[in-house]
């Protein structure tokens, strides 16, 4: 069997993740409408191994999968098969056939998501999917002071809206950039990895710093006091898109 690689973007507005949901049943997910269309060329089950659960209205530029086959079909052919029959909020980007070990989840070393925030005195239409409105224009400068104290190895437990997450919350932040213009504001988070929500509450929280809701030097104490309460307000899903993942 042969391991193919997929490069993918795609707008989760109208999707529930990239995950088909636990119980088994069918939903409107991403993986769920690439199995489909793999299985169609395969003539036979396939499974997709995506890197990044992204959720329900969480966008991609960057995602990575894998899935095994048995078709002769070259990289080209199967690129060119897959985005003819996706629908077009689904694009594959790169296909490449990589060694047996390849495994697109559990290798991955580093994930980057970007939120984008627009600013002005009335919403765009255009953009209204991609962005988080705020009404209030926010101190760029002190998100970026906020954002300082996320880089490094932290336990995040007050960023996870999970009570009974099993897993560590300890998790390593190497970038947290904050950049700003008259018309957006766009947040760049690069670590080790993500829980649901997590980037999304984070957003939140140098907001929070930003409009003056919050003194910047406060994330540290949210950091340490592990109380979710504390944290800012976890931001609308559709200004979040998976940029990165790093192997």
């Amino acid at each position: 069997m042969r391991n193919i690689k997929l490069l993918m973007e795609y707008d989760g507005s109208r999707y529930d993740g990239w995950q088909r949901p636990a119980s088994g049943a069918r939903g409107m997910t991403i993986e769920e409408k690439l199995e489909d269309v793999l299985c169609r060329m395969d003539n036979e089950k396939v499974e997709v191994i995506g890197a990044a659960r992204t959720e329900a209205g969480v966008h991609a530029s960057g995602q990575v999968a894998n899935f095994h086959t048995g078709t002769d079909m070259s990289c080209l052919e199967i690129r060119h098969y897959l985005n003819r029959f996706l629908p077009r909020d689904i694009a594959v980007l790169e296909v490449e056939e990589v060694q047996e070990r390849f495994h697109a989840s559990y290798l991955a070393k580093g994930f980057r998501y970007e939120y984008h925030i627009s600013i002005g005195e009335v919403p765009s239409v255009f953009e209204r999917k991609y962005n988080y409105y705020s009404f209030k224009r926010p101190d760029v400068k002190r998100m970026r002071e906020a954002a300082k104290y996320f880089v490094g190895e932290h336990d995040f437990a007050a960023f996870s809206e999970n009570k009974r997450m099993k897993k560590s919350t300890v998790r390593k932040i190497q970038e947290f950039g904050v950049y700003g213009d008259e018309k957006e504001v766009l947040i760049s988070v690069t670590g080790d990895d993500f829980w649901p929500y997590m980037v999304r509450i984070m957003a939140g929280t140098v907001l929070a710093a930003g409009r003056g809701e919050m003194a910047p030097s406060e994330v540290s104490l949210v950091i340490e006091g592990k109380d979710r309460a504390k944290a800012g307000e976890r931001l609308e899903a559709r200004g979040l898109f998976l940029t990165d993942v790093f192997y």
